[in-house]
């Protein structure tokens, strides 16, 4: 009987064994605020980042993909939920009490939950923003195995707080005090002198700490398919950044006036043009040492590697110089904005032959979409109740039919609504938050991105029936959200 059993245990167990080795892992970097085109491989022209690029070249770039919505939080709870901002339970960014941000619900099901269910191990390192460990939305209770970070977005606009997240316990980091992100120089300070900046620098640098976690979690796990999500806070403000990591941009000589912070904003930096391509070139060493690993450990091949950014890049001028760098990339608008530069971004994907290497698609996708497009990848039970669609064909280099259609909405930065049709054309209305309705409130700008893409020819008065289609969109996709409402089209609504 034990002759009998054995081997049909053993042939059990391999087999098991043999189905969980052949799932790809699934390794997500998703940027803070990095703009469309920050990055060597969308054309960036002063800022290094071969890591990343190195990315695109053995994979596919996107030409036309969009993020959640234009802020932080929001963006992540439709990457998360897979539910475009008219359903989803986030749709803004609000604080909660006492860290954190409004948490996404219980019944969610989140991404890391549906890649649980098909055996993976999720881990998330850098900034959640989804709900507070006291909440629904702890990391840990939507379908986590391990996080390490920031979890609220609040406390990560220093590079040197006091403390990091570790799963629901506190992290102590050797910053006592944290450094506030909002503080200006000292009183009497020369704004001419580098030393006077100093004190914006701490001793330990949070993104290290992160990337020792990330690095510990991919060594432990490496054995089983692991879903390793990386939302870090680079290249967000405040500007800080250890000092050896500037040389490279010294050098070059910019001609990079100080940030001094007299009228507001994050802390104060001596040269802020080259702090910001540090940061920025900081992360592409993070994303780099993460691919090294995946080689050395024998899993490049059999990991599907993701890099994108949460949305656009920040519309603080006076810190960040977007003109000098062209961060929009010519796209018009910047974060918190539904025209292109505030939610367009870069997107690229690579799954050593599978993928076409060197390849780019202008198929439209949204954060809505990961979900089904990873579970069909990995042939996992295709999601239901989601608004994403698939565009797994596209990433095998086979036709795909065009999205239909892509919805957006966010409730801030004065209300706006847009859609996209048929990867081509765009409406877009702004100005929703005031109470009492107008024709111009509710006035849609028509754009053809394919002889448009700045958005500068508004083209409503010639396209009746398309806008039309545009309105019947907007007003089906929007469910009314009493926690986030747009008054107009609530109003309109009921």
């Amino acid at each position: 009987m034990i002759k009998t059993i054995l081997p049909t245990l053993l042939l059990s167990s391999f087999s098991l064994v043999s189905f969980s080795a052949d799932k790809p892992n699934i390794v997500f970097f998703l940027a803070d605020d990095l703009g469309y085109g920050e990055l060597g491989c969308y054309g960036q022209e002063k800022i290094r980042t071969p890591r990343i690029d190195s990315i695109a070249n053995d994979g596919m770039r996107f030409t036309q993909a969009y993020s959640g919505n234009a802020v932080c939080a929001p963006s992540r709870c439709v990457l998360m939920t897979s539910k475009h901002p008219g359903h989803a339970t986030v749709r803004s960014n609000l604080e909660a009490n006492p860290e954190g941000q409004y948490p996404i619900r219980a019944d969610e099901v989140t991404l890391a939950e549906r890649l649980k269910a098909e055996g993976y191990t999720c881990g998330a390192f850098g900034k959640w923003g989804l709900g507070n460990p006291w909440s629904d939305g702890n990391p840990m209770k939507q379908g986590f195995d391990r996080f390490f970070g920031y979890n609220c977005q609040g406390k990560a606009h220093t590079y040197y707080p006091e403390s990091l997240w570790s799963n629901s316990e506190l992290f102590p980091l050797n910053n006592n005090p944290a450094i506030s992100g909002h503080v200006g120089l000292a009183p009497g300070a020369d704004p001419n002198d580098p030393a006077s900046y100093d004190r914006f620098i701490g001793p330990d640098y949070s993104p290290d700490r992160i990337q020792e976690q990330a690095i510990k979690f991919l060594r432990e796990n490496r054995e089983k398919p692991f879903f390793f999500f990386f939302p870090t806070t680079l290249p967000h403000v405040a500007l800080q950044i250890p000092k050896a990591e500037l040389a490279p941009y010294l050098a070059l000589k910019w001609n990079d006036p100080p940030f001094t912070r007299e009228k507001g904003g994050y802390v104060p930096h001596f040269t802020p043009r080259a702090a910001y391509a540090a940061m920025i070139t900081r992360l592409d060493k993070y994303v780099g040492e993460v691919l090294d690993l995946l080689q050395e450990l024998g899993l490049a091949k059999n990991t599907i590697v993701i890099f994108a950014s949460d949305n656009g890049p920040t519309h603080l001028h006076a810190e960040i110089d977007v003109d000098f760098f062209k961060s929009a990339a010519g796209f018009r608008g910047l974060k918190g904005d539904l025209y292109e530069g505030g939610i367009r971004i870069p997107q690229i994907v690579r799954w050593s032959g599978k993928i076409p290497a060197g390849s780019t698609t202008d198929h439209v996708t949204g954060f809505e979409d990961w979900a089904p497009t990873l579970l069909e990848l990995i042939g996992g039970k295709a999601p239901t109740g989601i608004d994403g669609v698939s565009f797994a064909s596209t990433l095998l280099g086979k036709q795909q039919a065009p999205r239909p259609a892509l919805y957006r909405e966010f409730p801030g930065y004065g209300g706006q609504q847009a859609v996209w049709l048929d990867g081509r054309w765009k409406g877009i209305r702004t100005g929703l938050n005031r109470k009492k309705s107008t024709d111009a409130n509710l006035a849609i700008q028509l754009y053809d991105l394919r002889d448009d893409p700045g958005e500068k020819n508004d083209l409503s008065s010639e396209h009746a029936d398309l806008v039309k289609k545009i309105e019947e969109i907007m007003q089906r996709e929007h469910t009314p959200s009493a926690d986030f409402p747009i008054p107009l089209i609530d109003l309109k609504k009921h």
